[in-house]
């Protein structure tokens, strides 16, 4: 995720996912996954507008810009992902999804707009675990790797109520049933 803010970008191999490409307009001068980062809804609908593989992978943890926008809660750029198409399937280096990530942090009304779009929501992680069963557990034996989550990843704007993620954890496994 940290790479995220770099200027390097892997490619998934998909083909870009956008019905209309309009090549005519210039790309943002920042790539995909910094302006989601930065909440750049502008320079994200810019990039999809232009033909931007919106299903590229961030060099460090495979994620895709969907997966970075629901890392850090920026639930309009997860709708204007999905409304581009954005692959609900694909998996990071974590064998995590999109719906993973937004169960695993607790974002409500992301794992509604994932649900409403139809992920897949057995698909398991390198861990064996669906989405449903990232939020089951005890949450005082998960706090410390949310704890170091946030150590990480604050500096790039990341925030984590962890009290709102403990009442939301609940919730978000009866969504997931």
């Amino acid at each position: 995720m940290a790479s995220a803010c770099s200027q390097s970008e892997k490619r998934t191999g998909s083909k870009v996912a956008n019905a209309a490409v309009d090549k005519s307009e210039a790309k943002p001068d920042i790539n995909i996954h910094t302006a989601v980062i930065m909440g750049d809804l502008d320079a994200v609908r810019q990039h999809i507008k232009t033909g931007t593989d919106i299903n590229q992978k961030d060099a460090m943890s495979d994620s895709t810009p969907l997966m970075t926008a629901v890392t850090f809660n920026k639930s309009e750029i997860v709708k204007a992902l999905i409304a581009a198409k954005a692959d609900l399937t694909i998996q990071n280096k974590d064998g995590s999804t999109a719906l993973h990530t937004a169960a695993f942090f607790g974002r409500i009304e992301i794992v509604q707009l994932l649900i409403d779009a139809n992920a897949d929501k057995t698909i398991k992680n390198n861990f064996g675990a669906s989405p449903r069963e990232t939020v089951i557990g005890d949450f005082a034996e998960v706090k410390p790797f949310y704890d170091m989550l946030v150590k990480q990843l604050s500096p790039m704007g990341f925030e984590l109520d962890m009290q709102a993620l403990q009442e939301a954890r609940p919730i978000v496994a009866l969504m997931l049933q």
